[in-house]
């Protein structure tokens, strides 16, 4: 396996999307443009989601034609359904991401279907995605267990990971919504998916509540996953699981792989100082790893 890890930088758009106000548009574009320029190649822009449904991300078009986009950085967007998707290509979005859960119960809460019919409601968009050459992204979330039925079953995980693989994702990104998975079971679910899904297609998403994430990634790691979802400061959380904390924070993300000798092209001296700069604009704490380096500074 190679020694790069592609961190997957979701703030924008899992972090801000659960804050408690509404964040103005030109803080949202500066932060995606300033996490670009830390070396982050891939960063999570937006969400084109109905603003009814998360009002905190209603600006996504005005958004998205403000970026200063950088060349060679990625910056997928979320879609919910074709209207989605449309509005996203509309402002010249090139890459999505759609999403569901392993979980029925928790897949009823948040986007009031089943994954049944979640699945259903993809199709059209990975079609249209398929025609106009747009990578996707597939999430799912609760893979390692819900707010609502308890444990997950991994063969539920696998199934769903498996329908999106052959529904024509190219990356499939496995999500610990509450964050109760330990090392040993987010490994071990990690593997259970590689067993039929190429390893290099495959990303881990992991939440903090328990602190545990960074030992769980250390664990994938160890496996052989080289992409890594986090969340500048760690912002986000998940309105639908009840005191679930934020996303691993990149900057303990990042300073943990430079110390495994793993690459990942990003400056966390520029990185700590943006954790630094959006903690304060939103009032949020600031990442341990950030508030470390800033010190040394």
């Amino acid at each position: 396996m190679t020694d790069h890890v592609t961190i997957v930088e979701v703030g924008p758009r899992d972090g801000l999307q659960n804050e408690p106000y509404t964040i103005p548009t030109e803080v949202k574009v500066e932060l995606i443009e300033r996490l670009a320029a830390c070396g982050l190649g891939v960063v999570e822009a937006t969400s084109f989601v109905a603003a009814p449904a998360i009002p905190q991300l209603a600006d996504a078009e005005d958004v998205f034609v403000r970026i200063d986009r950088k060349p060679g950085v990625r910056y997928p967007v979320l879609v919910p359904n074709l209207k989605g998707y449309e509005r996203a290509r509309a402002v010249g979005a090139e890459e999505i991401a759609v999403f569901t859960a392993a979980s029925e119960a928790f897949n009823q809460k948040n986007i009031n279907c089943s994954i049944a019919e979640s699945l259903e409601r993809f199709a059209p968009v990975l079609e249209r995605a398929r025609n106009d050459q747009v990578r996707v992204r597939g999430y799912v979330s609760t893979v390692l267990g819900c707010p609502y039925q308890g444990e997950v079953p991994v063969a539920e995980v696998v199934r769903v990971a498996e329908a999106l693989h052959e529904a024509g994702c190219a990356e499939i990104s496995l999500g610990d919504t509450i964050g109760v998975g330990t090392p040993s079971k987010a490994r071990a679910m990690l593997e259970a998916v590689a067993e039929s899904i190429p390893m290099e297609r495959l990303a881990v998403h992991f939440h903090d509540t328990y602190g545990q994430a960074l030992a769980n990634i250390h664990a994938c790691l160890e496996a052989g996953v080289r992409v890594v979802d986090s969340s500048v400061a760690g912002l986000g959380g998940c309105p639908y699981a009840r005191g679930a904390t934020g996303n691993v924070a990149t900057e303990d993300v990042v300073f943990m792989l430079e110390g495994m000798g793993l690459t990942t092209g990003v400056d966390l001296d520029s990185l700590a100082r943006t954790g630094d700069w959006i903690a304060g604009e939103l009032g949020r704490p600031r990442s341990r790893a950030g508030q470390a380096i800033l010190k040394r500074n």
